[in-house]
């Protein structure tokens, strides 16, 4: 069975795009990230324009994200107070993230751009992520539990103004960080078609401090609201946001978000990391083969979804 996208402008087989939406829900609950790491280049491999592919990929990842941010809420695994002030800051991220793609998109600079800098960026955080997780799953682990916190133990972050209270991460920080990582996260979600868990929950594990069972249902809390506004504005601002593509993509990743949060509980959060870092650095190792491959085809006239 096949359907028409009509933003994309091509015919898909319908199965294959639900088994795709299915695998990257599943990842999705399973490491607490959005997926649009995964789905935005996966799309792209099977022939959708990078600014569709990107555009549309938002939208799955709200919807992955619901399903996984209700199932830790219903447990107690969201700080909201914490997961509120980065959502300030991620608003103002996602806007200036999508106009940043209108303007790259109008020069012709937008997918080499893009390119690069999942390469770049997954390149880096795959390495820290996977390397941290080896040498994490090598320590013996405490019989009380691990903390990344010991006592007495001061940072940077905490002689920072405009302290507040979060009770339910047990926190007394300052908002800055919070904000700035929730901007940081806003911009690179509109700019890449990503959650940008993979950003936010080390974020939160190693700067703030963050107690680890609240880091993945705090970080698909707010990963919810950011990617529902950039999935709004690239619909309004860029015209690239295929709902057809969206609908086929949401319908297997809700199922599959479900399926991957009840796994993500049977493993441990080193292991966790580990598979999370192999991953990253598997898409990033493809997407740099695919910038150094010559194309098959030099030039395109395709026309790019929200160019003048």
């Amino acid at each position: 069975m096949t359907l028409y996208l009509p933003i994309a402008e091509m015919s898909v087989s319908v199965i294959t795009f639900l088994a795709l939406g299915a695998t990257v829900g599943f990842l999705s609950g399973l490491f607490g990230v959005g997926g649009g790491f995964l789905l935005a280049p996966l799309l792209t491999f099977l022939g959708i324009p990078p600014g569709v592919a990107i555009a549309t990929s938002t939208s799955h990842v709200v919807a992955s994200s619901v399903s996984g941010a209700m199932t830790h809420h219903r447990r107690g695994n969201v700080d909201v107070k914490l997961g509120l002030v980065m959502l300030a800051g991620g608003l103002v991220g996602t806007y200036l993230g999508v106009n940043f793609v209108k303007i790259l998109t109008a020069r012709g600079l937008f997918e080499l751009t893009v390119s690069l800098t999942y390469v770049i960026f997954l390149g880096t955080v795959g390495t820290i992520i996977l390397f941290e997780g080896i040498n994490a799953s090598r320590k013996p682990r405490s019989p009380g539990g691990s903390s990344l916190r010991k006592p007495g133990q001061h940072s940077w972050i905490e002689r920072l103004p405009f302290k507040m209270r979060f009770p339910r991460s047990k926190l007394y920080t300052s908002a800055v960080p919070p904000v700035v990582i929730g901007m940081f996260v806003g911009f690179i979600s509109a700019m890449m078609g990503i959650g940008g868990g993979f950003v936010m929950i080390p974020a939160l594990i190693y700067l703030l401090r963050v107690p680890t069972g609240l880091v993945i249902g705090t970080s698909l809390f707010q990963i919810v609201f950011v990617s529902a506004t950039a999935t709004v504005l690239h619909a309004v601002e860029n015209k690239s946001v295929d709902i057809v593509l969206a609908v086929i993509l949401i319908a297997g990743g809700v199922l599959g978000a479900q399926f991957g949060t009840m796994a993500g509980e049977k493993l441990r959060g080193e292991h966790l990391r580990v598979l999370l870092g192999a991953l990253i650095l598997l898409v990033a190792a493809r997407m740099a083969f695919d910038l150094a491959v010559r194309p098959s085809d030099l030039y395109s006239l395709a026309l790019v979804p929200g160019a003048p």
